[in-house]
């Protein structure tokens, strides 16, 4: 059994991911983390992490902050400019990391369909990128695929509004999809990174529960019957039909790109259920339906 990556270069790990999975390494105790901070970020993190502020322009800089360490897990929006985050992959060969984890945990990018909608655009050029410099190079990689995440998903009135009572279900809200936890995609990539060999090269996927809106929808029902509920339907074709509107202008923002997410999530030709899982591989459980209520009721407080 190969060793597990024990010294870890965490980038973003100030973003909504990010900080999950810091909070879990330092509780698990097993990795040696390193943050690498931009330069110009004002983020600040535990005196006990080692961070290491770095020029995201100069691989010079990148290479030297990644010196003796075996994995780089990107945890950065991924609307970072793809020559930056091509840069990560260069200086991780450069300082002869052995992993890279890029900034996936998302929908299956390995359905054709979904590898076509805009929104996914970096994360392939950045994958296609990895593949090819792991045919060459000692570098391996990582694709973990989650699904939405369920919590923040929740928390952000993204998988299922809930504010006003009034949920958008997207297409009637019947498409069943993957979907995971924060806390739990952290625990995925400490186990990725603890199995080298059994995740090498390749995509992983785990979730924390399969469930459509109308799902959610029915346990938030339980969690708050005294609400007024009032779902409405909303067609994915007439979202993406303005969101290719706004693309064409070039307007490259969330409402533009939000669309494309609904129809990764909510079309069942995109994937959204994954038919195969590694939670077995990766030790992970899926919730019941009691902890899903128990997430739902977080979000539900009047």
């Amino acid at each position: 059994m190969a060793a597990l990556l024990k010294n870890v270069a965490l980038i973003g790990a100030s973003g909504s991911v990010g900080k999950v999975l810091l909070k879990v390494f330092l509780d698990d105790g097993r990795f040696n983390v390193t943050i690498l901070r931009r330069g110009s970020s004002s983020a600040t993190f535990p005196s006990t992490v080692k961070v290491v502020d770095v020029d995201y322009d100069s691989l010079e800089s990148l290479t030297a902050a990644l010196a003796g360490q075996d994995a780089v897990v990107s945890t950065i929006n991924p609307a970072i400019p793809i020559d930056t985050q091509k840069r990560f992959v260069d200086a991780a060969i450069a300082a002869g990391v052995k992993r890279f984890l890029p900034s996936e945990f998302g929908c299956d990018l390995n359905n054709e369909l979904a590898r076509t909608l805009p929104v996914f655009a970096p994360k392939i050029e950045v994958q296609n990128y990895l593949k090819e410099k792991a045919q060459t190079t000692p570098l391996t990689y990582t694709f973990a695929y989650s699904g939405p995440f369920l919590d923040w998903g929740l928390e952000h009135q993204f998988i299922l509004k809930t504010v006003d009572s009034k949920p958008s279900l997207f297409d009637g809200g019947n498409t069943v999809f993957s979907t995971t936890n924060l806390s739990t995609v952290a625990e995925a990539v400490l186990a990725i990174l603890s199995k080298p060999e059994e995740t090498k090269n390749r995509e992983v996927r785990f979730q924390s529960a399969a469930i459509s809106q109308n799902g959610l929808l029915a346990l938030a029902k339980e969690v708050a019957p005294q609400r007024d509920w009032q779902p409405e339907v909303v067609k994915v074709d007439d979202l993406v039909r303005v969101a290719d509107e706004r693309l064409a202008k070039g307007l490259f923002d969330h409402q533009t790109f939000a669309p494309y997410l609904f129809r990764a999530i909510h079309d069942p030709r995109y994937g959204p259920k994954f038919e195969t899982l590694d939670n077995e591989l990766l030790g992970l459980k899926q919730l019941t339906e009691a902890e899903i209520k128990g997430i739902l009721k977080q979000y539900l407080k009047e």
